[in-house]
């Protein structure tokens, strides 16, 4: 007897299991970079091919948004992110990290839906991506005047998301 109901246990606890991911909201994966540093890099400006290292983008509170001219939900984001940069009772500044990407599109891009971002850096390959434990884009961090990740977001940012998750943990990190 213990032979066909052990199976059907299993089955139905794994099914369970399925059940509560199908109704999780992919917006709320935990990262476990949350409360630790951003990782060591080494990459390229977009905009002039200069080298930025981890310890060059730290110093203030600000946003990490990785994006692609790709990334549907990229676009549906960039409005918001390019209000954001010129709101100056904010005054946080938004790190591009232009994911998996072609060079000429993604100034293309800028040029023509507007830069929302005080510095773009290109990760051609996806290697810094997978050290921020990238999922897929957009996705945006906030990090603090330490480099340390506070939050992370995935899908595309909007103004209630803003006000709702990421506002509330600007006003205790400055």
């Amino acid at each position: 007897m213990t032979r066909r109901i052990l199976p059907l246990i299993i089955f139905f606890v794994l099914m369970g299991f399925l059940a509560q991911s199908l109704y999780q909201s992919d917006t709320e994966l935990p990262s476990p970079l949350i409360g630790k540093s951003i990782p060591e890099f080494k990459l390229t400006n977009l905009i002039n091919g200069e080298f930025v290292t981890r310890d060059e983008t730290i110093g203030s509170v600000s946003l990490i948004n990785v994006w692609a001219t790709w990334c549907v939900g990229c676009e549906i984001e960039h409005e918001f992110l390019v209000e954001l940069s010129q709101d100056e009772d904010i005054n946080l500044p938004i790190i591009g990290l232009n994911w998996k990407d072609d060079d000429r599109l993604a100034k293309l891009w800028l040029k023509q839906l507007g830069d929302p971002y005080s510095l773009v850096l290109k990760d051609p390959e996806g290697k810094t991506a997978i050290d921020f434990g990238v999922y897929g884009a957009p996705e945006t961090f906030l990090i603090d005047s330490n480099g340390i990740i506070h939050f992370k977001h995935i899908g595309p940012l909007d103004r209630k998301i803003f006000e709702q998750d990421i506002l509330p943990l600007i006003g205790g990190l400055n």
